[in-house]
């Protein structure tokens, strides 16, 4: 891509910024789907590939100074010793992507001093974006329901969602669960057992900036831009279900 995509501009502010890329990424996707040239598996990486080179494309230009991780890229060392690191996942779902679900999602976060300070994920199919700078707690149904990965529940949700009366739900993307936990259609969002930092940076941001809790299944913090970026465990919860919860999964 040699010029950036008309609507991205340097002078845009760090959350104005990670929405337009989450968005603009969204509709590359959308795109590329609509072509019919791939399905399945070959839509899903062509996808990633597309999003990725958009993202890290854009990044370079309007913020140089910052660092890039991107499930798609290599691993640059020299963003260890940064402030501020860009944590993205060009597509959170390739498999429901390349599926022609609508349970998939785009993911931009800034990290800053290992916190996921800004955030913006974009669900195309929705089509919603949600941000740090504009998101509000939905209400939620009175049956409690706890999300969960669709093709592999942890077993850790299991005993919970048993000890609390609750019901799994299944669903894509870490992205798409969690924004549907802030939409209230659940009351919350639990992995185990293999993730990584893009998996749920922008997703964690956004949650917590609309007010739900956010940690590691024993309840410590999730910590961002770490030498090793495998982040297996996430709970994502309304703060009245957080010590409930937590009890449950222990």
């Amino acid at each position: 891509m040699s010029t950036l995509s008309p609507g991205l501009a340097a002078d845009m502010s760090d959350a104005e910024l990670a929405v337009a890329l989450a968005d603009g990424a969204g509709r590359l996707l959308v795109a590329l789907r609509d072509t019919g040239m791939f399905a399945g598996k070959a839509l899903g990486k062509a996808g990633d590939a597309v999003a990725h080179q958009f993202l890290v494309h854009a990044l370079a230009h309007l913020r140089p100074e910052d660092g890039v991780l991107s499930e798609e890229g290599a691993a640059d060392p020299k963003r260890l010793s940064m402030s501020r690191v860009w944590i993205v996942d060009p597509v959170d779902g390739t498999r429901e992507y390349g599926e022609a679900r609508s349970d998939w999602a785009v993911h931009v976060a800034l990290s800053i001093d290992g916190r996921p300070a800004i955030g913006a994920v974009a669900q195309p199919d929705l089509p919603a974006t949600y941000s740090t700078s504009d998101c509000a707690l939905g209400d939620c149904p009175g049956e409690l329901r706890i999300l969960v990965s669709r093709t592999r529940p942890p077993e850790q949700a299991e005993r919970a969602a048993a000890a609390l009366g609750a019901r799994l739900v299944g669903m894509g993307s870490a992205g798409a669960k969690t924004m549907a936990v802030v939409r209230g259609e659940a009351q919350a969002y639990v992995h185990a057992g293999g993730q990584y930092e893009w998996d749920s940076c922008a997703p964690v941001a956004v949650a917590a900036a609309a007010g739900l809790h956010v940690s590691r299944l024993d309840g410590s913090p999730l910590i961002y831009n770490r030498s090793d970026p495998y982040l297996p465990d996430i709970v994502v919860c309304r703060p009245e279900l957080r010590d409930r919860l937590l009890a449950a999964l222990r």
